[in-house]
């Protein structure tokens, strides 16, 4: 187990941020993240962080997964004080970080998300793993499963991940497999591209269209120019940003000030 006292961390925020859908809460103050096929589980209060993994494992995997080498007060330090809607949605999602995730599973899970909600995107990923990923189990018994390669979806039929709740999104995911396995289209080389560039390749896959690019590149790529814009996004933006977001005084952070909209649009209102 490591012991870490962090600011600006708050893994409870991260979960319904609409980054990853393979993490939950499990009792209390526990909550497991399954990466890949890494599982962890993290136990929060306050700053205080316990993370039930090897020294090792957290250096060499969790500690950058969760962004926790950078500083994030240099982001809240950087809004216009006058903007009343940014400041109060950046205190509310003031744990929240951007996450590095796998390429891969981002471009499957993006295309999952199309005209769905968290829940359901949450049990297609589930759904597909269980089905297509292979079995694993933790050190005490646990049992999850590792997100399907690109391989074990290839060479299945367009419809047939229909079957695991995905509707007429099954044949985007197979199609894209079939381009990366196929080398039509190369991860490798998309995760080493800028952010313009990255989006422009991923705008050739089948089914992927600007915000799921944009999502993919923020999320994966940890490209954080990159401002997904969605149905919540949208109406904050025509509400209180008619002339549009000012890009230019958040340059190089426009993704972060679009996740602290984002959750505060998602659950800030209730």
């Amino acid at each position: 187990m490591i012991e870490k006292t962090i600011n600006y961390f708050d893994i409870s925020q991260i979960i319904n941020s609409g980054q990853c859908f393979r993490m939950g809460k499990k009792e209390n103050n526990t909550y497991f993240v399954i990466a890949g096929d890494k599982y962890l589980e993290i136990s929060q209060v306050g700053k205080q962080c316990s993370f039930y993994c090897t020294e090792q494992e957290f250096k060499n995997f969790w500690e950058h997964y969760f962004d926790l080498d950078t500083e994030y007060e240099g982001y809240r330090k950087c809004i216009n004080p006058r903007d009343a809607y940014l400041m109060n949605a950046a205190e509310f999602g003031s744990g929240i970080r951007i996450l590095n995730q796998d390429l891969w599973e981002m471009i499957v899970s993006f295309l999952i998300s199309q005209q769905n909600n968290i829940v359901r995107i949450r049990k297609c990923i589930q759904n597909i793993s269980e089905t297509y990923g292979e079995k694993k189990q933790t050190e005490d018994g646990r049992v999850y499963y590792a997100f399907p390669e690109a391989e074990a979806l290839a060479g299945l039929e367009e419809d047939e991940l229909k079957k695991c709740n995905l509707g007429y999104r099954s044949k985007y995911v197979v199609r894209t497999a079939r381009s990366v396995v196929n080398g039509e289209i190369s991860l490798s080389q998309i995760s080493e591209m800028p952010y313009k560039k990255a989006k422009e390749e991923l705008l050739k896959l089948f089914g992927v269209g600007e915000k799921v690019a944009d999502c993919i590149c923020l999320f994966a790529l940890h490209q954080t120019a990159a401002f997904p814009v969605d149905t919540h996004i949208n109406q904050a933006l025509k509400r209180h940003y008619p002339k549009g977001f000012p890009k230019r005084r958040y340059k190089g952070c426009e993704g972060i000030m679009q996740q602290y909209i984002f959750y505060y649009e998602l659950l800030g209102k209730e």
